[in-house]
């Protein structure tokens, strides 16, 4: 089927625009041209919401870049979103059903969702998702049409079980308002499904209400936008979507799905022993690493890995050796719900070229995801779906040096430094062991802002976790899961 020419207008009329008699042009490729003090254009795939009759009138809803002005043809990305209608009256009953035949036809054609069910998390960050629904997202997703399905999470985990369960036939994609924990919930939820391998396939959303928002800010920031709640909903109601590794944390035959990050050793520390700092908001994260960077902690233990191609140099040759099924019975460790989805992805760990590093480390971090939280660019090389983990370990550092590189974390000029090797992984085994300056005493594994293994003498070391403090094995599913994503900037003349 031969494409419309988009140079000739499919529709073009004279309308009031403001009382002003006007020449309104709509393009086959869903450009509206007419002149306003100049030449305005409107970008129907990019900037419209929807469109909405009213009486005599018609209303285009549209987000445009603040600062560019009311859809002018020089509007581009790169800028925070703002809401600016445009409204015009046909001069005819049989002239303003056409129209709304024509944009409504092409909104349709675009494959938007129509149908979302939202989680908010009125708990997580500041406590202001609840807020930000009703103030910011519900407006915008009213204004495209979208009927929504709310739920608030009620307690850690909650999302998981509802999702679980879910009739997806109902809905069209999934909507996180919240940080990162509730978007690993739902993943986690999904591949515990016995229809796991249909259910991950729902696209994924996210909106920043939480302290993290390392996911939405890593989608955004991919396309030069800011991380803020209008653009992040833009992008979901435009339904763009991108594939997203899944990495598989093993232990016996226990499993967590991840999809940011997993850290031990100092990152992992101030992560989660900060926590007792929550009252001061973000703030607590800078002033906590500080600490531990004055009060620096060393952690014996080894990693193995296999490196991707062209990171083969790191590390020493090494073979891999299956612990087999942990009989985890570490007191402090939950009971593993019995299998029924996902299992890891099918590959033979035995066969691959592995490498290893001894410790003692200072950190050892994984990133999926370029960013870790709206301010931490972890792992700048990282990409959303190319099989691959990015690997961060800092070894012996000076604290000086340590203090320095920290603060190259906003811009990812951390990994540039003497003291940090950066690669990536297919495969990983990470073996934790105590610190070195106390033996008595063990750590912390964080995976996505939860704890996974607490060791002995750790923070909170009485309470349960999923898995022990003993080795950990991760494999990586390429582009898994699916995510709603924001499309590269589109530039029209």
């Amino acid at each position: 089927m031969d494409r419309p020419d988009s140079s000739r207008p499919v529709l073009s009329d004279r309308v009031l625009i403001n009382g002003v008699v006007t020449p309104l042009k709509f393009f086959a490729d869903g450009v509206l041209r007419w002149t306003e003090r100049g030449q305005r254009t409107l970008i129907v795939e990019k900037e419209v919401l929807g469109v909405k009759v009213e009486g005599p009138k018609i209303r285009i809803g549209a987000l445009v870049h603040a600062g560019a002005g009311i859809c002018c043809v020089a509007s581009g990305g790169g800028g925070a979103l703002v809401r600016r209608d445009l409204v015009f009256e046909p001069l005819s009953e049989d002239s303003r059903k056409l129209w709304c035949q024509k944009l409504l036809e092409f909104l349709d054609s675009l494959g938007r969702p129509r149908r979302l069910l939202v989680f908010v998390n009125p708990f997580g960050g500041s406590k202001a998702a609840s807020k930000i629904f009703a103030d910011e997202v519900k407006p915008l997703f009213d204004g495209a049409g979208v009927q929504l399905t709310l739920h608030e999470t009620q307690y850690q985990l909650h999302a998981k079980e509802v999702v679980k369960t879910l009739d997806l036939s109902k809905y069209d994609g999934i909507v996180c308002v919240s940080g990162d924990g509730i978007l690993v919930e739902v993943v986690n939820g999904l591949l515990e499904r016995e229809d796991w391998d249909a259910a991950i396939k729902m696209p994924l959303g996210v909106v920043p209400a939480g302290t993290g928002n390392g996911m939405v800010k890593s989608l955004l920031d991919s396309v030069g936008e800011p991380c803020k709640v209008t653009n992040a909903v833009l992008a979901i109601i435009r339904g763009h979507k991108r594939s997203l590794d899944v990495s598989t944390i093993w232990q016996g035959k226990t499993k967590f799905f991840s999809v940011l990050m997993l850290a031990w050793g100092l990152v992992a520390d101030v992560d989660i022993e900060s926590e007792k700092y929550r009252w001061m908001g973000s703030a607590r994260l800078d002033i906590y690493a500080i600490q531990r960077i004055v009060h620096l902690r060393q952690y014996n233990g080894s990693i193995s890995f296999v490196p991707s191609p062209g990171f083969e140099g790191f590390g020493e040759p090494t073979s891999y050796k299956d612990g087999g099924e942990s009989t985890n019975t570490d007191p402090s460790q939950e009971k593993p719900v019995k299998a029924l989805g996902y299992e890891g992805p099918d590959i033979s760990l035995e066969n691959m070229n592995w490498r290893t590093i001894k410790g003692p480390f200072v950190s050892v971090w994984l990133h999926n995801v370029p960013w870790g939280g709206e301010e931490t660019k972890a792992a700048p090389d990282a990409e959303f779906s190319d099989g691959y983990l990015d690997v961060i370990i800092m070894k012996a550092c000076p604290k000086l040096s340590l203090l320095s590189l920290m603060t190259g974390l906003s811009s990812g000029t951390h990994v540039k430094s003497p003291y940090v090797l950066y690669f990536k992984v297919k495969a990983f085994v990470l073996e934790p062991g105590a610190r070195a300056e106390d033996p008595t005493k063990e750590g912390i594994v964080d995976s996505d802002g939860e704890v996974l293994a607490r060791g002995k003498g750790a923070y909170k070391c009485q309470q349960k976790t999923l898995m022990s403090y003993n080795k950990l094995q991760i494999t990586v599913d390429q582009g898994l899961a699916t995510l709603f994503s924001p499309e590269q900037n589109i530039h029209f003349s």
